[in-house]
């Protein structure tokens, strides 16, 4: 599969160990959330106030800043759209789409690509981004634990697409990773963000 060359040089960057230049990298995640549409009136109110905190924090994507910070994630469907990849997590005994902390990197498009590399073990010449505009965007409470207190995740969500045929080795983060019909996600995880996520991907469907 070939890249983009502005793809290839961000992902050549998930090599690299230097901390990004902060401000630049918010102001342009600001600029991705502006331009940003959804026809989910809540998930409106969720862009509203993930707006607000990034512009109120300037070390948002910290990990350690226990008001909150900005995570990143990936909604993962194969080519015709027809299932979601989704991760049963060991640490919250869930399942979820691939996704985490930022750990201080700005750049949270290359955060998701960072994390589905990880989580699924593929490489990322297999792993297909279908847009460098938002998907989604959420925000949920994390409570307290031996970890750290409780505080909110302001989750960033970017659309890849991965080769279903393919096998997917996952990672000891994971008991198991299944390909999930669409239709019988919602038998995995019930929660809104979710069921938002499945009906744009049966809008994407349509469009295909």
């Amino acid at each position: 599969m070939k890249l983009p060359l502005r793809l290839l040089r961000r992902l050549k960057d998930l090599r690299l160990r230097d901390k990004p230049k902060t401000i630049m990298h918010r102001n342009e995640l600001l600029s991705l959330l502006e331009q940003y549409r959804t026809p989910f009136v809540y998930e409106a109110g969720y862009v509203m106030h993930t707006r607000r905190f990034i512009q109120q924090h300037e070390n948002c994507f910290d990990s350690t800043l226990w008001e909150g910070h900005v995570t990143g994630s990936a909604w993962v469907v194969n080519p015709t759209c027809s299932h979601a990849l989704l991760l049963h997590h060991r640490k919250h005994d869930q399942w979820f789409q691939p996704g985490g902390h930022a750990d201080g990197d700005a750049d949270i498009l290359r955060v998701s690509l960072r994390e589905t590399r990880e989580e699924t073990g593929l490489p990322l010449d297999r792993i297909k981004l279908v847009s460098e505009t938002i998907f989604d965007v959420d925000i949920h409470h994390i409570p307290a634990s031996r970890f750290g207190p409780a505080h909110q995740h302001y989750d960033i969500r970017f659309l890849l697409e991965i080769d279903d045929t393919l096998p997917v080795p996952g990672n000891d983060e994971s008991h198991e990773i299944l390909w999930v019909p669409i239709d019988q996600v919602k038998y995995f995880n019930n929660n809104l963000s979710t069921y938002r996520m499945v009906q744009k991907t049966r809008s994407l469907r349509c469009c295909r």
